[in-house]
């Protein structure tokens, strides 16, 4: 979200009660400082709705075009109400850039027109590293908060 609102701004309904619900995170190690602050804000969330912790099942993969296949990995897994990916590009002086963020999005809407499962995408896709600090935690919120919102929101759906 490019603005200052915060997770109550996005979720005017209540978000139900996740203590039943079992969820896969896929999260990139690149920028791990931006996806560890994404990762505790989805793990808090998550929790904070009822989530247990051992029913919160975290994955890490190198970078962000691998979370495709952590998440389709994932999926195979029945036991899964909902799988959250997390991760950050920030953008550089190549096209790889357009390539990986480009990539991940068609990865995952795939993944959720082929699947039973629910992929809800958390990747970053910032200009600069101070972006993806306002969206991690910092002024913007955090992105994490609002996927596992989400994830909960779309294992109900």
């Amino acid at each position: 979200m490019a603005t200052a609102l915060h997770l109550a701004d996005f979720h005017p309904v209540d978000i139900p009660d996740a203590s039943n619900m079992n969820f896969g995170i896929v999260v990139s190690d690149w920028n791990h400082e931006i996806t560890g602050s994404l990762l505790k804000g989805a793990v808090d969330t998550l929790e904070k709705h009822g989530a247990l912790p051992e029913n919160i099942h975290i994955k890490h993969v190198p970078g962000s075009f691998e979370l495709i296949y952590g998440a389709q990995q994932m999926s195979k897994n029945d036991g899964f109400d909902a799988i959250i990916i997390l991760g950050s590009v920030i953008r550089g002086e190549t096209p790889h850039f357009d390539y990986i963020c480009q990539g991940v999005t068609y990865g995952i809407a795939h993944l959720n027109a082929t699947q039973n499962i629910p992929v809800i995408y958390g990747l970053l896709t910032t200009d600069n590293q101070q972006q993806a600090e306002d969206r991690s935690g910092g002024k913007l919120g955090n992105k994490g908060e609002e996927c596992a919102a989400d994830a909960i929101m779309m294992a109900k759906f």
